[in-house]
């Protein structure tokens, strides 16, 4: 189907009317921002009123629009936008927002003559990732606890905890998480003033503002002029005395007003070296909800996840293999997906379990070899002078549970595996056996020369293994 300029124009209106009949006035509060510049060919021509908007009708109403029209025609269609310039003729017309008007003002059968007040959408937070929201996000019993504390810091129901600080290793979900926030939000209080910002950006705002005899603004932005504040990677403020003590201040100012405050970090609070105790205290306040590295149920629901979105076919086989595959964090699971699935395509290819495994071996093959559970069990042993066996016994004589311990600890450290994948590496363990043995060999560390010096031979012998 090719059609007319009239007939292609008359497409375009039966695929507003459908998605305006499913959301009308959602609808036309969005699409008073975007205008319709031409159907041709299976390219869908939009200019929206600035980038904000157009992320949001990309994410939230386009898939029902170009499904209406590949139904219709079956076209691949393509969208070609356009940011900003004149709105001439707007798909929709602004919504009306009338405030109610008191009753002794207006007569019976008076019209009131009271202009509309037209509420504009909220403009784009800087940095915010719009594919980062709630929907996306794969919850599992590894990082179940931080997205409930999440979606109830959003003001979704649950108890709410300030302040919220999320802890858990590169590429598990925290930023994610902090941008669903935001947008949950932004969706629903658009008048919420959010301040999402890294550490770093934080630091070098105030030495900027240090150097420009600007701080009366810096606090203003941070203190009074802000609902939610998000900071991501707080650790980047260790050893940063002078930043420190400024964002103490900060963050008591926006606590006492009971505004909402999420942080994350790579650590525990307690963990955070060169930090201020009193902020150390202050983090720990709240709930601490950490985010483990996903099981491989988990796992496999994120592929398929991300399949979804980036509409991907991919057989059941093969998500599963990827997911046995790449066990260390999410942004790696899913950067596998996508290298696969493009270089599938590229070749012309089908997206078979065979191809996938040859990918994952050619690209692990690319970089060192990376250390697995039984690498560093057997260096363990070979320090300790034990038998590979005798870690996955029920051998509880104190060598033995030492060392057992001890290789919990550096597998959780160095591989990020889960507690449950760690439990049926040793023995079929418990969960909530490697927990402790992994607290207890942090503590040892910390307080026991011995052990210490212990755990310092093995990391040598194993990055001589790398």
């Amino acid at each position: 189907m090719q059609g007319s300029i009239e007939e292609q124009d008359a497409l375009w209106a039966e695929a507003v009317a459908y998605t305006r009949g499913r959301s009308p006035g959602s609808f036309d509060q969005w699409f008073s921002g975007i205008q319709f510049d031409g159907l041709t060919d299976g390219v869908l021509g939009l200019r929206a009123r600035d980038e904000f908007v157009r992320e949001w009708v990309d994410h939230h109403f386009l898939p029902t629009i170009t499904d209406f029209i590949r139904s219709k025609t079956g076209w691949s269609v393509q969208v070609a936008w356009s940011v900003g310039g004149d709105m001439k003729k707007p798909v929709a017309e602004p919504v009306q927002d009338v405030k109610p008007v008191r009753a002794k003002a207006l007569a019976v059968g008076e019209e009131s003559t009271r202009p509309a007040s037209v509420r504009p959408p909220a403009p784009p937070l800087e940095g915010l990732n719009p594919k980062y929201t709630f929907a996306n996000f794969v919850v599992g019993s590894s990082n179940q606890l931080a997205h409930a504390a999440s979606i109830a810091a959003a003001g979704g129901g649950g108890p709410r905890h300030n302040p919220l600080f999320l802890c858990g290793g590169t590429g598990l979900g925290k930023t994610h998480l902090v941008h669903a926030v935001a947008h949950r939000v932004r969706q629903e209080r658009p008048e919420t003033r959010i301040l999402y910002v890294s550490a770093e950006k934080f630091v070098n705002e105030f030495v900027q503002a240090l150097q420009d005899n600007k701080m009366s603004e810096f606090r203003a932005r941070y203190r009074e002029k802000c609902d939610l504040l998000l900071v991501d990677d707080i650790q980047f403020l260790a050893s940063k005395t002078q930043t420190q003590e400024e964002f103490f201040h900060c963050f008591n100012a926006l606590h006492q007003s009971d505004k909402q405050i999420i942080l994350t970090s790579d650590k525990y609070p307690q963990q955070l070296e060169r930090m201020e105790e009193r902020l150390v205290s202050r983090f720990s306040s709240g709930l601490v909800a950490d985010i483990q590295p996903p099981e491989l149920e988990t796992r496999v629901a994120i592929v398929r996840k991300k399949a979804q979105i980036e509409q991907l076919d991919i057989h059941p086989d093969v998500v599963l293999t990827i997911a046995q595959s790449v066990r260390s964090n999410v942004r790696e699971l899913e950067g596998t997906l996508i290298r696969i699935a493009a270089k599938a395509s590229l070749q012309g290819k089908t997206l078979t379990v065979e191809f996938a495994r040859q990918e994952i071996l050619a690209a692990s093959s690319v970089r060192p070899t990376e250390q697995n559970v039984e690498d560093i069990q057997r260096i363990v042993c070979h320090h300790f002078k034990l038998r590979s066996t005798d870690l996955l016994s029920k051998d509880r004589h104190k060598s033995v549970a030492f060392a057992r311990h001890v290789a919990m600890y550096l597998c959780k450290q160095r591989l990020k595996c889960s507690f449950p994948e760690l439990g049926r590496a040793f023995g079929n363990r418990d969960h909530t056996t490697v927990m402790s043995a992994v607290r207890k060999v942090e503590s040892l560390r910390t307080n026991d020369p011995e052990v210490r010096a212990h755990l310092e031979a093995i990391e040598r012998k194993l990055g001589a293994a790398d």
